[in-house]
């Protein structure tokens, strides 16, 4: 993934982003996609080549390729690059960090990052993204979370350990590469059977790297609150509360104010 660390919240980030080095085929059956109106508002109009920055299996590499974008879709994971290959095989595809991608300078029109910002260290992930762009290109941030408002989702969260879940007030840090960025908030749901809530959660970065016995606990809380706290019945449907959050900034030329 990206070099080590001195700094111990980025090494904790690294540790847990290793976790989706693999699990490429459960990630891409059981994570949800992105609303089509807060993906058209991350990517300028004018658009023609653009990154998708931790790309991952290609979840929202699906609403660039909708646009007829050409795509370079960038991630730590060939397990994961691959799953994006199989279903989009017009996408280029490379492994690289957000730190660190072989792109050459001033030739994309937007850097698209969903559900990954967190994993990055932002100053130098900033400054890479910032050389791949051209005068004036975008930036675009975004993220589905669990809509924690909810109650029962909120208590769902915990159990499930949740990390990814940002208050919608709170700006990302970016470099001062970048103009002050603007927000987009979504509302929607996921239908899901209870089965797949189960693998939802298996895809989890604190799942995947927790011990046995510490997934143990968790199925069986899980288990319990699914079935006897909230009553649902083994394969019934329900509809899972989402937030979107989407960011965008432009990049400064050098005589823009930072």
């Amino acid at each position: 993934m990206n070099k080590t660390s001195d700094d111990p919240k980025q090494s904790r980030r690294e540790e847990l982003g290793a976790a989706f080095l693999s699990g490429g085929e459960l990630y891409q059956r059981v994570r949800p996609g992105y609303p089509e109106a807060a993906s058209r508002w991350l990517v300028p109009p004018e658009a023609r080549r653009v990154i998708d920055l931790g790309a991952g299996t290609g979840k929202f590499t699906e609403r660039l390729v909708e646009r007829g974008l050409e795509v370079i879709a960038v991630d730590p994971s060939a397990d994961m690059l691959s799953q994006l290959s199989e279903r989009f095989p017009q996408v280029h595809t490379m492994l690289g960090s957000a730190e660190d991608f072989a792109v050459p300078d001033a030739s994309v029109d937007a850097v698209l990052v969903a559900q990954a910002w967190h994993w990055f260290e932002p100053v130098s992930a900033s400054a890479e993204i910032a050389r791949v762009l051209r005068p004036g290109g975008w930036l675009g941030l975004i993220w589905n979370q669990l809509d924690v408002r909810v109650p029962w989702v909120h208590r769902l969260s915990r159990i499930m350990h949740a990390g990814d879940v940002h208050r919608p007030e709170v700006v990302p840090a970016l470099g001062p590469q970048f103009s002050p960025p603007e927000s987009h908030l979504s509302h929607w749901s996921q239908s899901l059977d209870t089965s797949e809530l189960i693998e939802l959660v298996k895809s989890r970065s604190y799942y995947l790297r927790a011990s046995e016995q510490n997934r143990s606990r968790l199925l069986g809380n899980l288990d319990w609150y699914l079935f006897e706290h909230l009553g649902f019945s083994p394969g019934e449907r329900l509809e899972l509360p989402y937030l979107t959050l989407a960011w965008r900034a432009a990049k400064l030329t050098a005589s823009s104010p930072s």
